[in-house]
Order: C-alpha cells, then structure tokens, then sequence
C-alpha cells in the first residue's frame, strides 16, 4: 500500500473520530445545583421568616435566638430570596413547641448512663406563588449527652446542634423540593 491511500483512508477516519468525540462532548453536560434550593426566581423573590417564640414548658434563654438566626442564615446563604417583614412571597412562621431532656440508657448500676434532649417546633409554611405546598409540620431533632456532664456544660453545644438539624429539614421541606 502506497503513502497517498493511507492518507486518503486515515485523514477522513480521524475527521470522524474527532467529529464524534466533540459532539459527545457537547451533549454531555450536566448542572449541578449544590444550593440544593429549587426556587423559580421569577416568580418567587422574597421571603418573611416571623420570629419564633418559646411555647415550650422548659425553656433555655438563648435558644430562641439561636434558631431564628439559623433559620435566617439558612435561607440567606442557600438561596437568592430578599427577607423582607412583611408580604413575602413565601412565609415561614411558627413556634419551639418542645425542649425536654429524657433518659435514654441506664448504667449496670442502675443509673442514667445518657440523657436525650430533644427540640421540636411547629412550622406553617405559606407559598403566596402556589398554595398547594402550603403546610403546617412539626420538625424536631435529638441530641444525647453523658449523663456525668451537666447539661449547662453540653446545652449551647447540642441547641446549636439540634437547630442546625432542624433547620436544614425546614429549608429541605419548603424550598429544596427533595
């Protein structure tokens, strides 16, 4: 076989090749969305997030103020929404229902070996866009602790635990759409 056929054969096969490669190329492309949010931007732009007050029979100061800003932070670094007091095209308000601590396992001694504490709170969630995914929900998260701790060394700890839990279930439930 002489130099001229091979080029005559090899040159159109490796134009294929090549044509085939970058067309795959161009076809193959995937979008991530690592917010995790899937919002329709033109018709949803903002958010009202109501402070939520302690409804629970035990009470611990400063967790009110740790959910809220949580919660806000929440929404403010996952999606483009503008908070705004009033009129939101989405609406969050609720309550901290709940905030107890019970035994959860007992020692060979017949002593609480661990304690669990537990948050619960009660979400109405409103879609002014689409009412349909309206909803009233109650999220709650668990934490446990060693029962030789205090719960004043643990509470800031597992509180800040616990809100980050649930918080992440309310963002999942109204806007991730999982």
């Amino acid at each position: 076989m002489d130099l001229t056929m091979n080029k005559r054969v090899f040159r159109p096969l490796t134009f294929c090749i090549a044509l085939l490669f970058i067309s795959l190329l161009q076809s193959c492309s995937i979008s991530y969305k690592f917010n995790g949010a899937s919002i329709d931007y033109t018709k949803t732009k903002t958010i009202q997030i109501s402070e939520f007050p302690i409804r629970a029979t035990y009470v611990w100061g400063p967790m009110a103020n740790i959910f809220n800003n949580q919660l806000k932070d929440q929404f403010a670094n996952h999606t483009k929404l503008i908070q705004v007091r009033t009129n939101g095209d989405l609406r969050l308000d609720g309550e901290i229902t709940r905030y107890e601590q019970r035994n959860k396992s007992v020692s060979a001694e017949g002593y609480s070996a661990q304690t669990e504490l537990s948050m619960t709170v009660n979400v109405r969630f409103t879609n002014n866009a689409n009412h349909s995914e309206d909803f009233e929900r109650q999220f709650t998260a668990t934490a446990t602790y060693d029962t030789t701790r205090s719960l004043n060394s643990v509470q800031e700890e597992l509180v800040t635990q616990m809100v980050k839990d649930i918080t992440e279930q309310i963002f999942n439930a109204t806007v991730a759409n999982w």
